[in-house]
């Protein structure tokens, strides 16, 4: 028979480096950093500048209004800008190009919806008022510049043709022409990332921008919808951005234009916002 052998002496082992003591808090190796809005907006930067859908309309965009604009501007003479500025040819080209702005307005928020791509958006940054203010942040930033810099290069030509001309000043029309179409881009987005669907919210916006335009026509031919029919034609995308450029009976500046349609696309964001925290993806 065997001896049995005395049991070894049990040896102490180690802790691994990666666990914490009993009583003391755990720190990761890998440095950690505090996410903050930056993040978010270097994120929409990269993808609004990779996607496809970006260089088109605002190709497009860039084409009906400095193209047309120049068109425009090479048939006029001295004489047609006594009481306009000389950017009213590139008012011509965005009557179309601000629908491009309104189709890339939906598309910076719904083609994510499209594609399944927002649930790792949201994976990666779970808070989600900080990714839809990321998009309205760099939308509203490459419109607005694309846009003043389109109407500013078609009145720099405009007066170069004429430049031994008189013209009223343009440079404000640059400005609040660009901030228009920024502002209907910004509605767009938010009426995208409402409905989450790329045709129904451009189709929506269509409505918003046409509409306006066409129903006044017949609201004034009942005398009781007269005056409905007359504010509705006033402040129509269509006639806010004439009175922007001072094109007009009137000598509206378009302000009032401007004001409201500020109203309308904060009151959308704000509804944007409260329905991407209530609803799931």
């Amino acid at each position: 028979m065997s001896t049995p052998q005395p049991p070894m002496p049990q040896q102490a082992v180690a802790a691994p480096d990666w666990q914490a003591a009993p009583g003391t808090s755990y720190t990761s190796p890998i440095p950690v950093t505090r996410t903050h809005l930056g993040h978010a907006l270097n994120s929409e930067w990269t993808k609004i500048k990779s996607v496809r859908s970006t260089m088109w309309t605002l190709g497009t965009f860039l084409v009906l209004v400095v193209g047309i604009g120049f068109l425009v501007a090479a048939q006029t003479t001295g004489e047609d800008f006594r009481e306009t500025p000389f950017t009213v040819p590139a008012f011509i080209g965005l009557l179309l190009g601000q629908l491009c702005m309104v189709t890339l307005g939906v598309l910076v928020v719904s083609s994510e919806y499209g594609t399944g791509m927002i649930r790792t958006t949201f994976t990666a940054s779970p808070q989600r008022h900080r990714v839809l203010a990321a998009k309205l942040i760099i939308f509203f930033a490459v419109a607005f510049t694309v846009s003043a810099c389109a109407i500013g290069l078609v009145g720099l030509f405009t007066s170069s043709l004429h430049s031994g001309d008189a013209s009223t000043p343009w440079g404000g029309t640059v400005f609040m022409g660009a901030l228009y179409v920024s502002l209907l881009g910004t509605l767009s987005l938010a009426v995208g990332s409402m409905l989450r669907h790329s045709a129904g919210a451009i189709t929506t916006m269509l409505g918003v921008v046409l509409l306006p335009s066409i129903l006044p026509a017949f609201l004034m031919l009942s005398d009781t919808l007269r005056t409905i029919g007359e504010k509705m034609q006033e402040y129509a995308p269509i006639s806010s951005l004439a009175a922007v450029f001072r094109v007009g009976p009137d000598d509206s500046n378009g302000a009032a234009q401007l004001g409201l349609l500020a109203g309308v696309a904060a009151a959308a964001v704000v509804a944007a916002f409260v329905l991407l925290e209530r609803r799931d993806v």
